[in-house]
C-alpha cells in the first residue's frame, strides 16, 4: 500500500503572521521616535530665549551681550541685587499685583456674566449685543487714548489703580464674553432647569451650578485677563503719572535713556517679571487645555 501526504502551506502563513507585527512594530518606533525628536527640537527652540536672558542677566556689564562668550568667566548675581534694592522693583511688583488681579477679578466676572446670559437668555437684540462686543475690538489704541484720558480726568481717576483697571476691563470683557459663552454652550440646559426645579433663582442657578462646571472656561479668561494687564504699555504709561504706581511693562522702559540702555538690568528684570506669571500659569494650568479646546465645539 502507498500512502500520500498532502504538504500545508502552514510554516507559510505562520511566517508571514509573525512577519507583519514585526513590521508594524517597526513602522510604530520608527514613527514615535521622529515625534520625539521633532518635540525635542521644538522644546529646545522655544527654550533657548528663556535660557539666553537667563545667561545675560549674569553678566556685570551693560555691553555683555555684544560679547556673551566672556560672561562665563564673571557670571554674578549683582544685576539682582542692584535690580532688588536700587530700583523701585518691589512698587512695580506691587502696583502690578494690584492692577492685573484686579483687572482679573472684574473682567472675569462681567465676562462671565455677560455670556450666561447671552448663552441662556433671549432677551431682544441679544444676538446684535454680542457683535457690538465684537465691535469695539476693532478700535486701535490710539483711537482710544485720548477720549479715555479726558473720560478719567473728569472722574479724578488719572494716575488711580482703579482707572487703569477699568480701561484694561474695557479691552477685555468683549474677548472673555464670546470666548465664556461658547464656554458655557457646552454644558446641558438640563441643569439649569434642574435648578429651577429645586428652586434657585437664575442668579443662584448660575453661582451654584454653572460656575463650578465650568472653570476650565474661567481659567483661560482668567489667564487673558492676566496676561493681558501684565504686559500692556500704552495705557500704562499714558494714565500713571507716579513712578512708584509703574507696572512692569512701564517699569523695563526706565533702564532706556536716549543715549544709553542698561540691558543687563533689564535682563536680570525680565526674569525677575517672569516668577509672578509663571506662578499664575501653574495655578491655572489644570483647566487652561480643557477651557482653550471645550469652548470650540459648539457655539
Amino acid at each position: 500500500m502507498s500512502t500520500t501526504t498532502v504538504e500545508t502551506p502552514v510554516k507559510k502563513q505562520d511566517s508571514v503572521t509573525t512577519a507583519t507585527p514585526r513590521k508594524v512594530r517597526r513602522r510604530g518606533l520608527g514613527a514615535s521616535l521622529a515625534s520625539h525628536g521633532i518635540l525635542i527640537v521644538a522644546s529646545l527652540i522655544a527654550l533657548f530665549p528663556v535660557v539666553w536672558l537667563v545667561f545675560l542677566s549674569l553678566g556685570p556689564d551693560k555691553d555683555d551681550y555684544l560679547h556673551p562668550g566672556g560672561i562665563w568667566k564673571k557670571m554674578t548675581l549683582d544685576n539682582y541685587t542692584f535690580v532688588l534694592q536700587e530700583t523701585k522693583f518691589l512698587d512695580w511688583l506691587t502696583s502690578t499685583l494690584i492692577v492685573t488681579l484686579g483687572t482679573t477679578l472684574i473682567g472675569v466676572t462681567i465676562a462671565a456674566t455677560t455670556g450666561y446670559a447671552v448663552s441662556r437668555m433671549r432677551f431682544p437684540g441679544y444676538k446684535k449685543f454680542m457683535w457690538v462686543l465684537l465691535v469695539t475690538q476693532m478700535f486701535p489704541v490710539a483711537v482710544l487714548m485720548v477720549p479715555m484720558y479726558q473720560i478719567l480726568s473728569e472722574v479724578q481717576l488719572i494716575d488711580n489703580y482703579l482707572g487703569l483697571i477699568l480701561v484694561y476691563c474695557s479691552t477685555i470683557v468683549p474677548y472673555c464674553a464670546w470666548l465664556m459663552k461658547g464656554y458655557f454652550d457646552t454644558i446641558p440646559f438640563e441643569i439649569d432647569e434642574a435648578g429651577r426645579v429645586d428652586g434657585l433663582s437664575p442668579f443662584g442657578t448660575f453661582a451654584r451650578l454653572i460656575l463650578p462646571l465650568a472653570k476650565p472656561g474661567l481659567a483661560v479668561a482668567a489667564f487673558y485677563s492676566f496676561l493681558t494687564a501684565f504686559g500692556e504699555v500704552a495705557f500704562a504709561s499714558t494714565f500713571m503719572l507716579s513712578d512708584t504706581k509703574y507696572t512692569f511693562a512701564v517699569g523695563l522702559q526706565t533702564f532706556v535713556s536716549e543715549h544709553d540702555a542698561q540691558r543687563n538690568l533689564m535682563a536680570a528684570t525680565a526674569v525677575l517679571i517672569a516668577i509672578p506669571v509663571s506662578a499664575f500659569f501653574y495655578f491655572v494650568q489644570k483647566n487652561l487645555v480643557t477651557g482653550l479646546t471645550a469652548g470650540g465645539t459648539k457655539g
